[in-house]
């Protein structure tokens, strides 16, 4: 009978073990961004934000960002994309998420994050690649003042074409600001 126990606790300690190696192995995913400007390769921090990730998956796979643009581009802060056409008409989007900023991770130069109104909770489609460490994005506490704006990823290559993006002159265009003079055209969003 203690054979038989210690069999199965080793067999039991392998398996975990083992597991334990699958998971270290395991990557997040990533994404290719490619606009008209060149490519942005993300990766997605799915452990971190998984309601965001999976929210973002969810419009690239639906190929919903095929064709939107760089909407807001601002040298200094970041540049916003992911809802609007050329024509500046805003895409339908699917219901708006929790916001998961409470993840504490920082609005980095490199890091990607999901844009929204005033409303904590408003975020759908909409997202920004911060182009400077912006701290007062940054989750503070739990107020509406305070709650900032969820990282759910970051850039892992491709920031050189990030960086073309920050340097456009922009206008404003149907009552919208920063808007790039050409249009940066978003074409596809792929996962890798």
């Amino acid at each position: 009978m203690r054979t038989i126990l210690l069999i199965c606790v080793t067999l039991l300690f392998t398996a975990c073990q083992a597991n334990e190696k699958r998971s270290e192995t395991m990557t997040n995913p990533t994404v290719t961004v490619k606009t008209s400007m060149g490519d942005i390769q993300v990766e997605l921090l799915e452990k971190e934000a998984p309601f965001s990730v999976k929210n973002f998956l969810q419009y690239a796979d639906e190929k919903f960002y095929n064709g939107t643009i760089f909407h807001r581009v601002i040298d200094g802060f970041m540049v916003q994309g992911g809802g609007l056409t050329a024509e500046m008409d805003e895409k339908k989007n699917h219901d708006p998420i929790r916001n998961e900023a409470d993840n504490r991770l920082p609005n980095k130069r490199g890091t990607i994050a999901m844009a929204r109104t005033s409303d904590i909770h408003s975020a759908t489609s909409q997202f920004f690649i911060n182009v400077s460490d912006n701290d007062g994005l940054n989750y503070r506490n739990p107020t509406p003042n305070g709650f900032g704006y969820c990282v759910f990823g970051k850039v892992i290559s491709g920031m050189d074409v990030v960086e073309k993006i920050k340097k456009c002159p922009t206008t404003t265009k149907k009552g919208h600001d920063n808007v790039p003079v050409e249009s940066i055209t978003i074409l596809e969003v792929v996962r890798n």
